[in-house]
């Protein structure tokens, strides 16, 4: 097993990765860039090493000192975590060059799975069943509209590269292809320095379901049940939950078959996740493999008590997965919902600023997987995610009533958040009912408002005045040089 490793990334998966090593008595080095130098996860490792400046390309995003840290601190493996450079085939590559360890499938891997047309053509060959559509790169609109007339529409025109819902367009009709087309192609190029493009068929009130798997050096391949991912915005989720809903035993063995069937098809090792549709007739189709640990993971860690990421790091060390499918079993429902710095009023736009007071909830199967605190600045230059706020529980409506016990317990001051908003849409009646699909939030929340009442305003102007009653207080504490007294640094306290 190693003895130190780096993990390459920030925030609250940094975090979740620290915990890990932790517990498996493995020394860790964190990365950081400017605006993180107090960050969390930099406080917490045993060893932090400067990158650069905040913009990504000077950090977390440069391979040559991500290398050069390793080799500084004599880390011998890279946890890349989600984002940044942990689907970069050249990162992976490099780190077998250099002699570390990357934490992750093969480089050859990362670059055919992160190409949605090749992935389709390995799925094809695997016995995977694939959307309806291309199998090769299409710049022509008028082969776009061929195709699109043979398999009818409405369609997805898709970049090949990338993720995250970017170069993603619905297309309703033949008039709309030439621009949608170019418009994703310019998206795909922008943000991943690629613009191809291909064209799939699109499924009305489809569900995104997906498959964890765990794949090791020696042939062996196990799924790790679903998670229903359908409640997304701007192509991206928010809500997950597992198991999902919709499926059923049945359907759950013959999608797990085709998880570990895409797995070996295309030679992968480590944690993966295979991503499905379900269409409304049951129908599954491939849709892609993310070649990391998902942001989701903590929902099968609570329904199977697997550590994903104890599993990654034996993996990566070359040991047998110790895991058979017949021993992984699911007991009880998990949700996770994801809590971003961002105004759910706004089109879900960043909400980038300095966390004034925040209190996490707790409680009987409450998980708060958070890479913030008190008084941290959240930097307009990541992702804005604040933390993944995870409830297990022994059936879906008990849990459904411990997420939002969990969420209206949660204060975070400062920053908008989408808190309010989660609490509605799991309060909502198709919710309630299981009825969720990919275009749920445009169907019922297009419009959405918050709906606070006199009470909610009061409790919030209570727990602000408290705040700055603390502060005021601790301003006079601290107006000599002397060390402060013991009961101005405990908080705002009063006898009973």
């Amino acid at each position: 097993m190693f003895k130190k490793i780096l993990i390459a990334n920030r925030g609250e998966i940094a975090r979740r990765v620290l915990c890990t090593c932790r517990e498996m008595g493995i020394l860790t080095v964190a990365v950081y860039s400017a605006v993180d130098k107090e960050a969390i996860h930099v406080l917490e490792a045993d060893e932090a090493v400067y990158l650069g400046e905040s913009e990504p390309a000077q950090s977390y995003l440069n391979i040559d000192k991500i290398i050069d840290a390793a080799k500084q601190t004599g880390a011998e493996a890279v946890h890349p975590g989600y984002g940044f450079l942990s689907e970069n085939a050249d990162f992976a590559k490099r780190c077998k060059e250099e002699g570390i360890v990357f934490i992750g499938p093969p480089a050859e891997v990362i670059k055919d799975l992160g190409d949605k047309i090749t992935a389709r053509n390995i799925m094809i060959q695997g016995g995977v069943p694939v959307i309806p559509g291309m199998t090769q790169a299409e710049p022509d609109p008028k082969a776009m509209v061929r195709t699109a007339e043979e398999i009818g529409y409405p369609v997805l025109i898709k970049a090949s590269a990338g993720g995250g819902g970017k170069g993603i367009r619905i297309v309703k009709s033949a008039n709309e292809i030439e621009a949608s087309c170019l418009a994703a192609s310019r998206e795909a190029e922008s943000a991943f320095g690629d613009g191809t493009i291909y064209l799939e068929k699109f499924f009305d009130k489809a569900k995104h379901i997906e498959f964890q798997i765990l794949a090791d050096t020696h042939g062996n391949a196990v799924h790790v049940l679903e998670r229903e991912c359908s409640i997304q915005r701007r192509h991206q989720k928010i809500i997950e939950e597992t198991p999902s809903p919709a499926v059923d035993e049945t359907l759950r063995n013959k999608m797990g078959e085709a998880a570990v069937a895409a797995a070996k098809a295309s030679g992968y090792v480590n944690a993966g996740t295979v991503e499905f549709l379900l269409d409304r007739e049951k129908n599954f189709y491939f849709l892609e493999v993310n070649t990391r640990l998902q942001v989701e993971h903590p929902i099968t860690e609570m329904i199977t008590g697997i550590d994903l990421v104890r599993q990654q790091l034996l993996i990566a060390s070359g040991k047998r997965l110790g895991i058979k499918q017949e021993d992984i079993v699911g007991r009880g429902h998990a949700i996770e919902c994801r809590v971003y710095a961002e105004d759910p009023e706004n089109n879900f736009f960043p909400s980038p600023g300095k966390i004034e007071y925040m209190q996490e909830p707790s409680g009987p199967g409450v998980r708060n997987d958070c890479g913030v605190y008190s008084g941290f600045e959240v930097p307009v230059d990541y992702d804005p995610i604040i933390s993944k706020l995870v409830t297990h529980a022994e059936n879906r409506e008990q849990n459904l009533q411990r997420m939002l016990k969990a969420l209206k317990e949660y204060v975070l001051l400062g920053v908008k958040t989408p808190i309010p908003f989660l609490i509605d849409v799991l309060q909502s009646t198709p919710f309630q009912e299981g009825d969720v699909f990919t275009d749920f939030i445009e169907t019922h929340f297009r419009d959405w408002k918050p709906g606070f009442k006199e009470e909610d305003l009061a409790r919030i102007a209570f727990v602000v005045d408290a705040i700055n009653a603390n502060r005021r207080k601790k301003s006079i504490a601290n107006t000599t040089d002397e060390i402060p007294s013991p009961f101005f640094t405990l908080g705002n306290w009063r006898m009973a």
